[in-house]
């Protein structure tokens, strides 16, 4: 887009979650999938920070992070003032949800199998968690909160766009 002339910007749903100090003091449940599905993010900050500032109708001036989620570092009050014409590229899970559904003008699945899906995952998180750690985070956390989320919402379904990506090195749409 950038080559096309297209101002972008990039942003990414993991940055928009609920702190962990306020899962610990509000109770929320966050280390379940089903608590990973419906509580990490904080869907009112990613529309009112990012999402709604950079649609038609919003003012361009947008957070591209709510809070840092490693660090927890507060990042609502750093905002970028987005040229009109710009295009705001966003990733995550859960980014289908129906908090967001009319929000979108171009959704993309990104689709890989489950056995590729759990060894990126396990490999993305062994280093810091451990090997034994990243298995059951995978396997208690993160799969059971996508599978929640693939039942309710359908995402392949409502994807204007859907990349087979289980060959990271050779992406391809799917038809």
């Amino acid at each position: 887009m950038r080559e096309r002339g297209r101002s972008t910007l990039r942003a990414s749903l993991d940055d928009f979650k609920k702190p962990w100090r306020d899962a610990r003091e509000k109770g929320y449940d966050r280390v379940t999938g089903e608590g990973y599905y419906r509580n990490a993010h904080d869907f009112d900050a990613a529309r009112t920070l990012l999402l709604e500032p950079a649609g038609a109708d919003g003012d361009g001036r947008v957070a591209l992070c709510a809070f840092d989620p490693l660090t927890g570092a507060d990042h609502r009050s750093t905002v970028v003032d987005a040229p009109a014409d710009a295009v705001l590229v966003v990733d995550g899970v859960f980014a289908f949800r129906p908090e967001y559904h009319e929000l979108w003008d171009v959704r993309i699945w990104i689709e890989v199998t489950e056995a590729v899906s759990r060894a990126r995952g396990v490999a993305r998180d062994t280093g810091l968690e451990g090997a034994g750690e990243a298995v059951r985070l995978y396997d208690t956390r993160y799969r059971v909160g996508e599978q929640l989320y693939i039942d309710e919402v359908g995402p392949q379904w409502r994807a204007d766009v859907v990349i087979d990506n289980t060959d990271i090195d050779a992406p391809r749409v799917r038809e």
